[in-house]
């Protein structure tokens, strides 16, 4: 269970909020129930899920997919494994997914695009503490995408980042999970 309960009563405005939520996702949330003590976050919380971009583009959603995927496990969060994890099979191959997981270095596996490792590299400096993004790497990644995409993969992996921070702060425990092994030290993350 959580570090705390979420409230035995819901904002009518909350309510409508968490069948939305469980709706898109097919689960009711804890996140979204605890966000209920400060209706504020809850609804700040809800307008960022629903403004971020899930296709633009040139950024599909495969390529969304490893982003949000690789903060999930760069910043190890199995709720948010779990929830990112969805349909990664149409996707992403086996191989691919051990090269987010941390378990397969990128450079043996030939199907990944050189945006996509780009994009994949840039998310894992984005989750990592401190962030240092070396000039010959933003050189890189300004010549395989444009200012509107770096941003599109900055908010994506910020906007994963927020949940990481958010449900382990909040001690939320892992969903069931979508058929992807975490390899995550659950308990020291």
């Amino acid at each position: 269970m959580a570090f705390i309960s979420p409230p035995e009563k819901f904002p009518i405005f909350l309510r409508f909020g968490l069948w939305i939520a469980r709706r898109v996702s097919g689960r009711d949330l804890l996140p979204a129930r605890l966000l209920a003590w400060y209706p504020k976050a809850a609804l700040s919380s809800a307008v960022l899920e629903g403004l971020i971009t899930h296709r633009d583009g040139n950024l599909d959603t495969r390529i969304l997919k490893l982003v949000r995927l690789t903060v999930s496990y760069t910043a190890g969060c199995p709720f948010c494994v779990d929830m990112n994890s969805a349909g990664w099979q149409k996707l992403i191959t086996p191989d691919e997914l051990a090269v987010l997981q941390g378990r397969k270095p990128i450079t043996e596996v030939q199907s990944m695009t050189d945006r996509e490792i780009l994009a994949i590299e840039y998310a894992r400096l984005a989750s990592s503490t401190p962030m240092k993004f070396p000039s010959s790497f933003m050189n890189d990644l300004k010549e395989h995408f444009n200012e509107r995409e770096i941003v599109i993969l900055a908010t994506t992996s910020a906007q994963v980042n927020y949940w990481t921070r958010l449900i382990k702060a909040l001690g939320v425990p892992p969903e069931g999970f979508s058929g992807v092994e975490l390899y995550l030290d659950l308990d020291g993350g």
